[in-house]
């Protein structure tokens, strides 16, 4: 039996999805009951048959609370450690610590209680290391703890660190670190900003580079390591490096939108992500920007994913095809 933590999430549902097409038991973590709605929506976009969503077996429980989750691993063989908290807030990161370093503990210590056979853990870019020589970004670059790293990064590198502690107790592991996902289902948070942003006529852009993937690039070949012989090992899963001034302009012309026309300087985000963090302070309200953000919108990584090629024979889909099915499916939405 398969299990699968945070499965409402956007890997998570659209893993769900791919998993269902061949597999009839299937569990699946969920918090609350709203939250199912938007992973039949993800299914809505694959098929109209309601079968593949009836397939799995929907847990409710909370990945930190260890009595709720004991008894999900009932019976479990494999399992998929999508859920996390993201954000780059600074006033989160106590709560990223708790879902993304002590809840991947929880997960890990019932994966080796209950003998599964292999864990797949969805970490990120962030958590690998800089080039040293301006070269493409492998899984062997080390990642820095003496750097101005986010909280995000800090909390999936230790999370990785214990995904490893289970590959010393005889449970094989492998570990994904995608680029930004661009996926469909989730328009008012993570990339899915992106298309909102622009389908509403967003203004902006910035220069800054870092990797993408489409959300069925994650999925695809988190199910083929996980029914390989492949373990113990992280890949790098990244379509294209692009900046985001390509990313907001491919999305601007599949929706026959304008294209943004305001370049965005290192200067003025400097200022912005301060004013930002002000206003929070007296309103209480999520920052518009974070320190990190603002880096992230300028800094230029560019990364490789010849390992995952290599290992796989996989093949990426190209990020303006991924944009032009996720923007059709936005403006139908």
């Amino acid at each position: 039996m398969i299990l699968v933590t945070g499965g409402t999430g956007l890997v998570g549902s659209h893993l769900l999805y791919h998993l269902s097409l061949e597999n009839d038991k299937i569990r699946a973590i969920y918090r609350t009951k709203s939250s199912l709605e938007k992973v039949k929506k993800v299914f809505s976009y694959y098929t109209s048959d309601p079968s593949f969503f009836d397939k799995i077996d929907w847990f409710q429980a909370d990945i930190t609370d260890v009595p709720a989750m004991i008894p999900a691993f009932l019976d479990m063989k494999y399992v998929y450690h999508c859920a996390a908290f993201i954000s780059f807030n600074p006033k989160d990161y106590r709560e990223m610590r708790k879902t993304n370093i002590h809840g991947t503990a929880i997960i890990v210590n019932l994966s080796i209680d209950a003998k599964i056979d292999k864990l797949c853990f969805v970490s990120s870019i962030a958590a690998v290391g800089d080039s040293i020589k301006n070269e493409p970004i492998t899984e062997n670059c080390e990642w820095n703890k003496e750097k101005d790293n986010s909280g995000y990064s800090i909390t999936k590198f230790g999370a990785e660190m214990e995904v490893w502690r289970a590959s010393q107790e005889n449970v094989d592991v492998v570990i994904v670190n995608p680029g930004v996902i661009l996926g469909s289902g989730f328009w008012d948070a993570g990339s899915g900003k992106l298309f909102s942003q622009v389908y509403n006529g967003f203004q902006y852009y910035t220069e800054g580079v870092t990797g993408f993937v489409s959300v069925q690039d994650v999925v695809k070949p988190m199910i083929l390591l996980m029914k390989s012989d492949v373990k113990n090992e992280r890949f790098i899963l990244v379509s294209e490096n692009k900046s985001f001034k390509e990313i907001f302009f491919l999305i601007a012309d599949a929706f026959g939108k304008k294209r943004p026309s305001t370049k965005i300087k290192p200067w003025q985000t400097a200022i912005f992500w301060r004013i930002a963090w002000v206003l929070s302070k007296i309103t209480g309200k999520e920052p518009l920007i974070s320190k990190y953000s603002a880096r992230s919108a300028h800094s230029i990584s560019e990364y490789s994913s010849k390992k995952i090629e290599k290992e796989l024979g996989y093949e990426f889909e190209s990020v303006d095809k991924s944009i032009e099915s996720i923007s059709k499916n936005y403006s139908e939405n």
